[in-house]
């Protein structure tokens, strides 16, 4: 049998020292409070209630300040006013939060100091993230060491120096700072440092510092874009991420990967794009198992892929572009069934697009600017995932393969979903979440771009024949490019299913007939080249062609009409004919003002004769004599 309880349950009261404060820090901000959070604190309501601030369950002290920097951002932050300074900047008065645990001053444009009298009282302080774009100096005594025992630490526009005081943090486990022009001097005992840390992430800062003789020990390591040089650092057996990303690194790659390689099965980040890396690829893959992101992009590597990267089954992304590799696409990548993103542009890739490619997962395949040669092979349509085609600049021949309708990712029109550019990797306790960015030609230029777009780029080779009709099925294709080829034939009206289309490309080929009126309903059409060609006829009317300038219908001399300034023969009338109805319309209107001269001059003598008495007798008088004569 059960015994039903109940409890009566009172709500945790706000200390009171603690509201005095937070009603002290409204009173120094509330002029800066995009998002009105701060003006729905009242006197009469308890502060534990209040939006955005969170307090212990059991003592009532606040514990966390969550307010939004941004009327669409929610940080923990804390504003101040100093006495009769009017810049807006942290108080000594923060420090009476005693029970704060996470303060975030993030995102803002705070000015002023800041120094160990602003956090002097918050012993149970665990995670300060600290940074203002307006730029806050940090003034703390280099021998001050705090009464708390951090675990996380971000600085944002650190100038100067960074605080000594980091470095007395022996709890510390996450450590970010980015976009400071601070020393980092001494970097020996930064490094040294860093191998206590979990996450270690330094991010668009001026380090100038040489890597050569580094150990690297965090799980997770972001170097990205330092101004690192020397050659690459060491990674311990612990480290699982790993990204150096634009800087002028050097030196082969080797000695990163074929030294201590043992118990190397949790590494699965690599990103080394943008350095000055030099030599051959290693071939010590093979125990590099759990990769899953490789980015060697835009270094000076030559040689050909290693045999031992068809280890790499977990892989998800490669990513090889600007290089000097060469050499066929090796078939043993064929073992890579997880790849989805495969980046081989500008290297000197040559022999046929082999069939390997055909997995059914990728969502990504870039080999342009290579030698490679042969038919677009049909098994391309096995593709089904597939938003991005890009074979331009190679040496590819023969028909575009009618079965392109069958990449049913393109025949959809969907949202753009964060699952087509991310996934999720475990590291340091914690998911990362990572957002890949693609260099794509769109619209004529080459731009980074957050997100896949459908895109089929095979210009610039020898494809012949027609495009097939099958390629205006593929109605959630933004931008088409089929230049410079040798195709024929004419554009069906089918075109007008691509309503999505935002670039289309199609000059420099041997097109004939008319545009299609339908092309004048792509109404999201922003970049249009059908110049150089063979096309007849009138331009369709419609806003959308006519906003094109000249040059995109250039090298046409048989088509006319706006935006052109060739005038359609439809359209004017011979000269001989204008210039008879010209003469025409002189003498209608001449015998239409003869006539209508006379009636009146007639009805007028009429109407004088039959009102006027003296008149009549008048006329008829001169009549009579008239007939006597």
């Amino acid at each position: 049998m059960l015994n039903s309880v109940t409890c009566n349950l009172s709500t945790v009261q706000c200390n009171e020292k603690d509201m005095s404060t937070l009603l002290h820090f409204k009173q120094g901000v509330i002029d800066i409070d995009p998002s009105g959070l701060l003006s729905s604190w009242f006197t009469q309501q308890d502060c534990c209630q209040w939006k955005g601030v969170q307090c212990d369950n059991i003592t009532g002290r606040v514990t966390e300040l969550n307010l939004p920097c941004h009327t669409d951002h929610f940080a923990v932050v804390a504003y101040y006013e100093e006495k009769d300074d009017k810049s807006h900047c942290l108080t000594e008065s923060l420090g009476q939060l005693v029970n704060l645990e996470s303060l975030e001053v993030y995102r803002n444009n705070l000015t002023g100091n800041v120094s160990e009298r602003n956090f002097h009282h918050l012993l149970n302080l665990k995670e300060l993230y600290l940074g203002s774009t307006a730029g806050l100096i940090f003034d703390f005594d280099p021998e001050w060491v705090p009464p708390f025992h951090l675990q996380h630490i971000r600085l944002r526009h650190v100038h100067y120096k960074l605080p000594s005081w980091i470095f007395t943090q022996s709890s510390l486990k996450f450590l970010i700072i980015s976009d400071s022009s601070a020393s980092f001097e001494p970097l020996d005992k930064l490094w040294n440092f860093s191998t206590q840390l979990e996450y270690f992430h330094l991010e668009n800062n001026i380090i100038n510092g040489d890597m050569s003789n580094v150990l690297l020990n965090s799980k997770v390591v972001c170097l990205d874009n330092n101004k690192l040089t020397g050659s690459l650092p060491q990674l311990s057996p612990k480290v699982i991420f790993f990204s150096a990303n634009s800087n002028y690194l050097s030196g082969p790659i080797a000695p990163l990967l074929c030294h201590n390689m043992i118990n190397r099965s949790s590494f699965m980040y690599l990103d080394l794009g943008n350095n000055l890396l030099s030599g051959e690829l290693t071939d010590c893959w093979n125990d590099w198992k759990s990769l899953i992101h490789v980015n060697l992009g835009n270094n000076g590597l030559v040689g050909k892929i290693p045999h031992s990267m068809s280890s790499l089954s977990n892989l998800v992304l490669l990513s090889m572009y600007d290089n000097k590799f060469f050499g066929d696409v090796p078939l043993s990548l064929k073992n890579c069934q997880k790849l989805r993103f495969l980046d081989l542009s500008r290297n000197n890739f040559s022999g046929a697009i082999p069939s390997w490619m055909m997995g059914q997962n990728v969502k990504a395949l870039q080999l342009r600017s290579n030698q490679v040669s042969g038919n677009i092979p049909p098994q391309i349509c096995q593709l089904h995932s597939l938003k991005v085609l890009d074979f331009a600049n190679n040496r590819l021949s023969g028909p575009i393969p009618n079965c392109l309708h069958n990449m049913t990712r393109m025949t959809t029109i969907l949202s753009d979903s964060n699952n087509d550019v991310s996934y999720t990797i475990s590291a340091a306790s914690t998911s990362i979440t990572l957002f890949i960015t693609f260099t794509m030609l769109i619209k004529g230029h080459e731009t980074r771009i957050p997100s896949l777009i459908c895109d089929i780029d095979l210009s610039n080779n020898s494809l012949s024949g027609e495009v097939p009709r099958e390629i205006y099925m593929l109605t959630g294709l933004q931008s088409l490019n089929l230049s410079h080829n040798q195709l024929v034939g004419t554009i069906s009206e089918e075109i007008g299913n691509l309503k999505q289309l935002e670039s289309i490309d199609l000059s420099s080929n041997r097109l004939s007939g008319e545009i299609p009126q339908a092309m004048s309903g792509l109404y999201f059409l922003g970049t249009l080249n059908l110049s150089y060609n063979n096309f007849e006829g009138k331009i369709p009317s419609g806003t959308q062609l006519q906003s094109f300038t000249n040059l995109s219908f250039m090298g046409n001399p048989q088509i006319c009409g706006p935006p052109l300034t060739k005038i359609c023969q439809q359209d004017e009338k011979p000269t001989g004919e204008k210039e008879d109805d010209d003469e025409s319309e002189f003498y209608s209107w001449f015998y239409m003002g003869l006539g209508i001269g006379f009636a009146v001059g007639f009805l007028g003598v009429l109407g004088v004769i039959f009102f006027n008495r003296t008149f009549r007798h008048a006329y008829f008088r001169f009549l009579h004599r008239m007939l006597d004569r």
